[in-house]
């Protein structure tokens, strides 16, 4: 793969801090590396898989068989009698709350009365072995009454209730416009989006420890600390102020990393038995645990006059959550708002819903809702050009947003919003050269050099695709982080519980307080619940949140630093600079070093970060919902073998908004790491099931792809028109190329194929031309 802009696009490196710009010492703007990224790369970082303890005791959680099901009756007699089991925990045994949830408390610990999907946990045992805690799980005695399960989200509307709460979850129903008006050109569509699951090469693992006050500690890859130990503690039944979560070694995370659920079990075995428990989830357990993204079904109607402008969108949007509620209301929220992209549309009616079902659990995975309808408007916009004989491209500019445009939610766009400027930066850059081009080359075949295909039968395609997505919380979310920093003897600390899960948040603190202060060596302390809540890792959130309460503490810092200084000299701090690492007045009149002016005091600060409020949508779906938007355009180059439907994604051309750059290599790579996720939406990433059951729950059945299937990626054009409301001018980065790359993959196979492509991942049937295309 390639992002290097200096090949693909001088253009992008005209601003400071551009991708391919040598970088300085430190501070914003730089390459600067990772921390941790030596210890990762020599395997030495320590995972949470990797924890230890002295008198360890492993854990096993058994997982129901069946989709839906009555629990009749559960004997852990047999495997409490095991030798080395320790103890065997059900529903009875959770002395707190039942139910846990993030946003509805409607997930029960254990299933008592009825379980609701594959996978659903019922017990756990704590035994002195591995394989003794498993065997003792598999030792459990369940009677169940098979029910039938509710597998079609269509069909839970009138289906009898799975849960208490009943099957709608939410219902939106968005109105903007004048219902009757109508285009003179009209294209419909029917879409389906499939399950795409996270993933994690790492999988989930925890260490919970008793403490000697009642409560217990919890040493877990959590993305959102303090709400999970929130959660946990209502259910052992203990102030949150006994149970401690301490954040080690996140493999990474896109959503997967959110769920609770298995940490609640440790704690329960770990305050059971007096000793440290451990678990670590198998592969299957994985898959059959965390969330998923919602599957999704779309009617669409576009409306547009006889030069390709919109003017109307209708659509239906119906997200399948699973079993449980968890983030399906705030995806959902994403879904109907963004439901018309990054497009100016009169008159939008817009109908909204999320479901339970007996299917595996969704929620939060990047660009929840907005990859989905992304996938849909885009798949729309190419029916209107090929029904109008216009280029896509061109019908795409026609109709792009731009700030001060007003979204179907009738919130107006204040941020700055360069569609158009992106749309044309993919547009006209360089299309790669096609196989005759180059006969000294490998030609890789769809499928792969040693594939069945022939080169007589392969098609070239290019398409298109334009996506949007929100930063931070939206719907009234209260966001707020804070940190501390703290500086003595020539070192500054951070202290911020923000999860870096990926994002590059303690690489950046580290780059604001070398910047803000001028200092080299910056420590970003490890994250635990003692701290001050940071909020979740998700939408951007820590970069603008967590980013902008480290950069008000260590300017508090700085004016602690200088007063003395000004005050002795008779200036003010603001005529005085930092500038690696020495302090100087404007007029050179002051010159010394930042160790010299600390003269071994200590100095630190606790700042808060918090954006402005948004508020929920209304009856109507009306609403200033959303603090900030991103916005991104891809070309994606694709070969289609036509008669075996094999597809090969040759390139993808990516232009982005991103507000500014802070560290171009952790940019480019989110950007890559984004592209290739939406790339295996598009061609492989499905988590089948049959009847609520998950088929092959391992990497060999769910389709990753490899280093082999991702494209060449060319980082054509990085806009950085700052965002005046973020702290440094910055935005999201890596939701947003996951959001648009899969629509722009199936852009491709369709101007390859002639095929409509209504349904992600593509199928190979969908993708064998039609006759005398």
């Amino acid at each position: 793969m390639s992002s290097d802009a200096t090949t693909a696009a001088p253009a992008a490196l005209d601003t400071p801090g551009g991708v391919g710009q040598e970088p300085a010492a430190h501070g914003l703007g730089t390459s600067l590396p990772q921390a941790e990224a030596r210890a990762k790369t020599e395997g030495t970082f320590p995972y949470a898989s990797d924890l230890w303890a002295e008198g360890l005791l492993w854990a096993a959680i058994l997982r129901s068989p069946h989709p839906h099901a009555r629990i009749v009756s559960i004997d852990t007699t047999a495997a409490a009698a095991m030798p080395g089991v320790r103890a065997v925990v059900t529903a009875a045994d959770v002395p707190g709350a039942a139910t846990y949830g993030r946003r509805v408390a409607d997930r029960p610990v254990f299933a008592s009365d009825l379980v609701r999907h594959h996978g659903e946990a019922l017990a756990a045992v704590a035994a002195d072995h591995p394989d003794t805690a498993r065997l003792a799980a598999a030792a459990i005695g369940v009677e169940y009454e098979v029910l039938d399960p509710v597998t079609d989200p269509e069909k839970a509307f009138a289906a009898d209730a799975l849960h208490p709460d009943g099957n709608l979850i939410r219902h939106i129903p968005l109105r903007f416009g004048d219902p009757e008006a109508t285009g003179e050109v009209v294209v419909e569509g029917l879409y389906r989006i499939g399950r795409q699951d996270p993933a994690p090469i790492g999988a989930e693992a925890g260490l919970a420890v008793p403490r000697p006050d009642g409560g217990v500690e919890i040493y877990t890859a959590s993305t959102d600390p303090h709400t999970d130990r929130d959660l946990a503690a209502a259910c052992f039944g203990l102030p949150p102020e006994q149970v401690k979560l301490v954040v080690t070694g996140v493999p990474g995370a896109t959503g997967d990393r959110e769920d609770p659920g298995f940490q609640i079990p440790l704690g329960l075995l770990a305050l059971r038995t007096g000793c440290p428990v451990k678990l670590t989830a198998t592969r299957e357990e994985s898959f059959l645990g965390h969330a998923h993204r919602h599957p999704t079904l779309l009617r669409y109607r576009h409306h547009a006059d006889a030069e390709g402008r919109l003017v109307k969108v209708e659509a239906q949007i119906l997200l399948d959550a699973g079993a449980y509620a968890d983030s399906s209301s705030e995806s959902l929220a994403a879904a109907v708002a963004f439901a018309c992209g990054p497009y100016v549309v009169p008159h939008a009616f817009v109908e909204g819903w999320a479901v339970r079902t007996n299917n595996p659990p969704s929620g939060h995975v990047r660009g929840e809702g907005a990859m989905q309808v992304c996938a849909a408007y885009e798949a729309q916009m190419d029916k209107l050009a090929a029904k109008l004989g216009v280029d896509p491209a061109e019908l795409r500019m026609r109709n792009v947003m731009a700030t001060g445009d007003i979204l179907p939610t009738g919130q107006t766009v204040t941020c700055p919003a360069p569609v158009a400027e992106l749309l044309a930066a993919v547009r006209d850059f360089p299309l790669p050269a096609l196989p005759k081009d180059t006969p000294e080359g490998d030609w890789l075949l769809p499928g792969g050099p040693e594939g069945a295909g022939e080169p007589g039968a392969v098609r070239r395609g290019v398409g298109y695709a334009l996506g949007m997505v929100h930063m931070l919380g939206a719907e009234g979310t209260d966001e707020v982080s804070t940190a501390t920093v703290r500086v003595m003897d020539g070192v500054a600390t951070v202290i911020c519980s923000a999860v870096d899960t990926g994002s590059g948040f303690s690489t950046l603190a580290r780059q604001i307080v070398q910047e803000t202060l001028g200092i080299d060596e910056v420590h970003v302390a490890p994250v635990d619940t003692d701290q001050p809540p940071a909020g979740p890792a998700a939408h951007g959130r820590h970069t603008w949140v967590s980013g902008g309460a480290v950069e008000r503490a260590a300017k508090m810092v700085r004016t602690q630093l200088l007063q003395p200084l000004a005050h002795k000299f008779g200036m003010s701090t603001e005529l005085l600079q930092i500038t690696d690492g020495k302090i100087t007045s404007y007029d050179g009149v002051l010159s010394t070093t930042v160790t010299e002016a600390m003269d071994g005091k200590e100095l630190w600060a606790t700042a808060q970060c918090r954006p402005h409020p948004t508020e929920p949508l209304d009856e109507s779906g009306q609403g200033d919902a959303f603090v900030g938007l991103a916005f991104c355009a891809i070309r994606a180059v694709v070969d289609v073998d036509i008669e075996l439907g094999a597809v090969r994604v040759v390139e993808m051309a990516v232009a982005q908004d991103v507000g500014r750059v802070l560290n171009p290599a952790q940019l480019a790579a989110r950007i890559e790491a984004g592209v290739t996720q939406g790339v295996g939406a598009a061609l492989t990433e499905n988590l089948r099931t049959a009847r609520g059951l998950v088929r092959h729950p391992d990497f060999t059945g769910y389709a990753l792809p490899t280093s082999l299937d991702a494209p060449d990626i060319r980082i054509v054009k990085l806009v950085e028109e700052r965002d005046v409301v973020a702290p440094f001018g910055a935005k999201a980065a890596s939701a947003i190329p996951v959001v648009t790359s899969p629509a722009a993959v199936a852009s491709a196979v369709r101007a390859a194929t002639g095929r409509p492509v209504n349904r992600l991942p593509i199928r190979p049937q969908a993708a064998v031309a039609v006759p005398n295309s």
